[in-house]
């Protein structure tokens, strides 16, 4: 039961890592619906790397990484 678990969550790691990796050097999200909802892919993605590499590590890191992630949907664009 605990392998299951354990190989789902690296899953989720894994693709959160590689979707922060993607928004934070390119400044945009792939597929279509995620780009619609996200209005500052970098802020996103910064945060969608906090919480994968760091949530383990430190409970600071992780929180202000899902920070960074619902700011990244909610803060509209300046220009």
């Amino acid at each position: 039961m605990l392998l299951p678990l354990i190989v789902v969550v690296c899953g989720v790691c894994f693709t959160g890592g590689v979707l922060g990796i993607h928004a934070l050097l390119l400044g945009r999200l792939p597929g279509r619906r995620l780009p619609r909802y996200v209005r500052q892919p970098r802020l996103w993605g910064t945060g969608a790397l906090l919480v994968s590499c760091c949530g383990f590590g430190s409970a600071t890191l992780f929180v202000v990484g899902l920070g960074l992630v619902a700011l990244g949907h909610t803060v509209k664009s300046v220009s």
